[in-house]
């Protein structure tokens, strides 16, 4: 497989948080508005080209790989708890836009992550879109919740001792690697999923391939908010938000399954044929969006 892609490429920057040296792509524009654009679960940056080549004539577009995750470092104990995503973002803000409001669109559990740091710096930001970003997800993570705690806490230690037995992911050539992320993502295009599995690659040392995120993020804290905690977060959340959910995801509708309630200003916008990875699936629809609702 060679790599491909007509995109314009932008320059890698890095930035401290909590000791971890952690990576963003910067595209440039430095004198137009911030905007960050924060990717989810086990994904990276470069997820993000195809919406960030379209806006960056008009922001200053940002893109960071959160820690464990694309070209940033991994956290030494493999704990990854959602307080320390928090603090990153609290920190990259802080030394990008120290002094001026930020706009942000994040995807899932990027989308958690900041609708936290909106809701505890309400003051830093502008406007807010979150692709279902929302927790609870789903009705497993409510199931989850009721657990009892030492409950949770043994599958969190079962679950980080298997992966640490079975350590990375191993791949002979890269085009394995292709052919498993196209049969997971069979929605995307040959180009899309070309460019996606380049980016989210290192090779070994004895010349195999492994996904870069760390393979300790497929155990989940086993303790966070309370969900009344959580929703108490959201409500103090001033920007305008919105709420991007697919029609084919898995994840329920923010209105019928009442989260959008716990919002101030906050609206719900509904894609046709598209599942969790909307802003892939209807790239199209989603940009002209982020142009109507950003400025």
């Amino acid at each position: 497989m060679h790599r491909y892609s007509s995109l314009i490429y932008p320059t890698s920057q890095y930035y401290v948080s909590q000791r971890l040296k952690l990576h963003y792509t910067d595209w440039g524009n430095p004198d137009a508005p911030l905007l960050i654009l924060i990717h989810g679960g086990k994904d990276h940056c470069r997820s993000w080209d195809w919406v960030a080549e379209r806006l960056r004539n008009d922001w200053h577009v940002v893109a960071p790989d959160l820690r464990g995750h694309g070209d940033s470092a991994w956290a030494p104990d493999g704990n990854y708890c959602t307080s320390a995503f928090v603090y990153d973002i609290a920190q990259l803000v802080q030394n990008l836009s120290a002094d001026k409001k930020v706009r942000i669109v994040a995807h899932s559990m990027g989308g958690a992550m900041a609708l936290r740091y909106a809701g505890l710096y309400p003051d830093k930001v502008e406007k807010l879109v979150a692709i279902e970003g929302l927790r609870p997800l789903s009705p497993p993570d409510k199931a989850a919740e009721e657990k009892p705690p030492q409950d949770r806490f043994r599958d969190w230690i079962e679950i980080k001792q298997k992966s640490a037995s079975r350590g990375a992911k191993c791949y002979s050539s890269i085009d394995e690697a292709y052919q498993r992320m196209k049969a997971a993502n069979q929605q995307l295009s040959d180009e899309q999923v070309r460019h996606l599995t380049w980016h989210a690659l290192n090779q070994n040392e004895d010349g195999s391939y492994s996904w870069k995120f760390d393979y300790h993020l497929n155990a989940i804290s086993p303790i966070d908010l309370p969900s009344d905690a959580l929703y108490e977060i959201w409500r103090a959340i001033t920007c305008p938000t919105w709420l991007m959910w697919g029609e084919d995801s898995w994840a329920s509708h923010p209105k019928s399954d009442g989260r959008l309630s716990h919002f101030r200003n906050a609206e719900v916008i509904a894609y046709k044929n598209a599942g969790h990875w909307l802003h892939h699936d209807q790239l199209d629809q989603f940009v002209r969006d982020l142009q109507r609702i950003l400025p």
